[in-house]
């Protein structure tokens, strides 16, 4: 992104303060989602007590902006310590701490109230522009984060109930379509106007096989299948890695699922509902990657995700898979549109040019390529771990977006990725063979 400045008065300062107040609304809802004493719960061992993220966001915006632009004096600094970016465990190692290290809820929100009072005015006074844009992605970012973390919890800790009754039960024909040789660009050309992470740059072309790709996300259903074919048994089909996480934490069947009756049921974020065989299964890289062992295919590459959500036939590219209109609900289920999935064919509007269906929305997609630079990659300077940390040979990219993924991160070179043992995320999968 080219280095930009805020004018105060503009119609951009206006955009940054918009988007800005949107994302603390977003988060702000999330946490009016909980009864009281869920704020002090771990329900992923893999992250913080949910406490932490409600002082987190504010602490990072005070210490990328108010101290790391502006110098200005601290409010509470023993608040931007503990709450401060980079503070998120990886690889399970947790403080050994108890709830009642932790300060309580109204000393925190009032930490919060001040920090945005100090972000308002420094962002008024108009300064680098890129680090209110970190500072607001990385907030809806979390919005996400939370919404998977809250769904670890009793249902009973969470202060709304939406319950969805309904099955639809007219079959998704699994079909697949061949995807013609062609090149897919990558990442984003680094003097481009919009906003990037820097992994995100910069932008190269990368030329693809031609290859033959689901047109459907895996469903429920499908996956079903491989369970009860006995695929969480089978060795030969997982990684060492894999195979050690599923054997030693007894895992036989996805995260989001429940033994019932002899059958399933899914745990939605608010309710514990009939089997849905026809939304997208959400996996870890591990259970995704045996699926597609388990069927003689693979998981796509990033390039092939491109090539089919974003190429066409006459090599041109797309932004979005459906062309170059702004996505809407016609298109699919992301930007906080739902809580929960919806059929892996319920919007053809939003087809690529291949005729691939759901590549945007409804749930991220594993690839099986490793999270890693693109040539000419320089991490911010003001924050170099966002990125390199996880050039770590551990890390898949994910893309595409779920419900409950702001509409920013539908731009086509935006990456996700995660651990490959790592099942709580709204993530699934299609696969690909060669032509």
């Amino acid at each position: 992104m080219n280095p930009a400045r805020i004018t105060p008065g503009t119609a951009s300062q206006q955009l940054l303060k918009s988007r800005l107040r949107d994302a603390r609304a977003r988060c702000d809802e999330l946490f009016a989602l909980l009864r009281p004493d869920a704020l002090y719960e771990r329900p992923i061992p893999e992250r913080n007590r949910i406490i932490f993220y409600l002082g987190h966001f504010e602490a990072f915006d005070w210490n990328l902006i108010c101290d790391g632009l502006f110098g200005m004096k601290s409010i509470q600094r023993e608040f931007d310590r503990l709450f401060a970016f980079g503070i998120d465990p990886t690889n399970g190692n947790l403080p050994q701490d108890r709830p009642g290290d932790w300060p309580g809820a109204a000393e925190v929100r009032d930490y919060n109230v001040r920090v945005r009072q100090a972000v308002d005015f420094c962002l008024d006074r108009g300064t680098e522009e890129q680090r209110f844009h970190v500072a607001i992605e990385h907030r809806l970012m979390h919005a996400e984060t939370l919404t998977y973390m809250f769904h670890r919890l009793p249902i009973s800790m969470l202060s709304r109930s939406s319950v969805c009754t309904e099955v639809d039960l007219r079959p998704v024909q699994p079909r697949s379509v061949q995807i013609p040789a062609g090149s897919a660009t990558l990442g984003m050309h680094r003097h481009a106007d919009s906003f990037g992470w820097d992994n995100e740059f910069d932008a190269c072309d990368v030329k693809v096989p031609a290859f033959v790709i689901d047109v459907h996300k895996v469903t429920n259903d499908d996956y079903l299948k491989f369970v009860r074919a006995g695929g969480y048994q089978e060795k030969s089909l997982w990684t060492e890695s894999g195979w050690q996480w599923i054997r030693n934490n007894d895992i036989r069947y996805p995260q989001f699922w429940r033994p019932r009756n002899g059958g399933f049921a899914c745990r939605t974020l608010f309710a514990e509902v009939p089997f849905q065989p026809f939304w997208p299964v959400y996996v870890s890289h591990a259970e995704a990657e045996a699926y597609a062992r388990w069927k003689g295919k693979s998981l796509p590459s990033e390039a092939q995700f491109h090539r089919a959500a974003f190429g066409t036939p006459s090599g041109a590219e797309r932004a979005y898979p459906w062309g170059e209109e702004r996505p809407g609900l016609r298109h699919g289920v992301f930007a906080f549109n739902r809580w929960d999935p919806v059929r892996v064919d319920a919007h053809p509007d939003g087809a690529s040019a291949f005729g691939v269906l759901g590549l945007v929305g409804n749930g991220w997609e594993w690839t099986s390529t490793k999270f890693a630079p693109f040539p000419g990659f320089k991490p911010f300077e003001f924050y170099p771990g966002y990125s390199a940390d996880f050039f770590d040979d551990n890390h898949y990219v994910t893309k595409g977006g779920s419900a409950r993924t702001a509409l920013t991160f539908l731009r086509r070179s935006f990456r996700n990725f995660f651990q490959p043992l790592y099942p709580n995320t709204y993530t699934g999968f299609r696969c690909v063979e060669a032509a």
